[in-house]
């Protein structure tokens, strides 16, 4: 999947088979294939798988797209 990730200090695009979210409702993990969704984010870390092992993010807030497999994360 590609994520394109959003944030004041930059932006960047990577590719992941997997990744976890902390929702607003709830915490989410996404995985090729996943249905359409849109959601908003609590604090607290984006997880993902990369080459070299798995990376995290700690936001306070933000919104998730998730279209095919593309995803689309604007956080703070």
């Amino acid at each position: 999947m590609t994520v394109t990730l959003y944030t004041p200090e930059s932006n960047r695009t990577f590719e992941t088979g997997k990744i976890f979210f902390p929702g607003s409702q709830a915490p989410f993990t996404v995985l090729p294939g996943h249905a359409p969704i849109i959601s908003t984010l609590s604090e607290g870390t984006i997880r993902w798988e990369s080459a070299t092992g798995e990376e995290t993010l700690a936001i306070r807030s933000g919104v998730v797209r998730v279209s095919g497999d593309k995803i689309e994360i604007c956080a703070e």
